[in-house]
């Protein structure tokens, strides 16, 4: 079984709409998926019970010291896949989810104190030596504000890029709301959509990287994606350096510049 956990300092960036997307679609692609909230605020249990008894299924932990039982009893029940979602900051029990995680994603909006507050959720997960990405979520369709941010986060580098950034970026638009007031996920509200595209992407890039490989943007996407390496361009032949270029934005410090 694969854990994912999606977390993050800051409030408001996405988790819960990414953690539903990803889920049906990992179950959409034949996973048996489990849903574990942390959050008290309890968006993923709302969800739930506007949707009813349709998989997946949401759980509400809230207990530091059932994280990790609670994981073993899925693996054994033959769950392929848990999400866990986790409240804004970085409590016990995110830590301990943290712990517990084949793959980190911290979801951030394209702004500059977005991706500075990721940097205490960035600092726990190293402590656990945890492979992670950013997904940036909620991204304008186009505007230097992506270029910005993606350089802020990889620096110039593409091979840092390709490892640190998920990708497609997750779009702003309105049918993920609406699809979550519905208890229903973004793929079920709207298949055709380009928001269930985008997600529908966004797990096979997981996916991929939960299993090591690598994974190709799907050309159409690719194209309407800003801030991606220049035509020509390798990831896969450009060596990695020993200290990747801190990215900068607007005169500002290095976003990890206090780890």
């Amino acid at each position: 079984m694969h854990t994912i956990v999606l977390a993050t300092q800051k409030g408001g960036s996405g988790k819960s709409t990414l953690a539903i997307g990803l889920a049906l679609a990992a179950k959409n692609a034949g996973h048996n998926v489990r849903l574990i909230e942390t959050d008290p605020q309890g968006t993923l249990s709302n969800w739930q019970s506007r949707r009813g008894t349709a998989e997946p299924m949401v759980e509400a932990i809230y207990n530091v010291g059932r994280i990790e039982t609670r994981l073993e009893q899925l693996d054994c029940g033959g769950v392929t896949l848990t999400i866990i979602d986790t409240a804004s900051g970085v409590s016990a029990i995110t830590a301990s989810a943290i712990r517990c995680a084949d793959l980190c994603l911290i979801p951030s909006r394209p702004t500059i104190t977005d991706i500075e507050s990721s940097a205490a959720t960035l600092k726990a997960v190293r402590a656990w030596r945890k492979p992670f990405a950013f997904v940036l979520n909620q991204t304008p369709v186009r505007g230097r504000r992506m270029d910005n941010a993606t350089q802020t986060l990889g620096g110039d580098d593409a091979r840092a890029m390709s490892e640190m950034i998920a990708r497609p970026f997750i779009s702003m638009r309105n049918d993920h709301q609406d699809a979550l007031a519905s208890g229903l996920a973004v793929s079920e509200y709207a298949p055709g959509g380009k928001s269930a595209e985008e997600i529908a992407q966004l797990w096979r890039w997981t996916e991929a990287r939960l299993n090591g490989g690598a994974f190709e943007l799907d050309a159409r996407s690719e194209a309407s994606s800003p801030a991606r390496p220049e035509a020509g361009t390798s990831q896969a032949a450009q060596p990695a350096p020993a200290q990747p270029p801190p990215g900068r934005l607007d005169g500002l410090a290095p976003w990890d510049a206090c780890l």
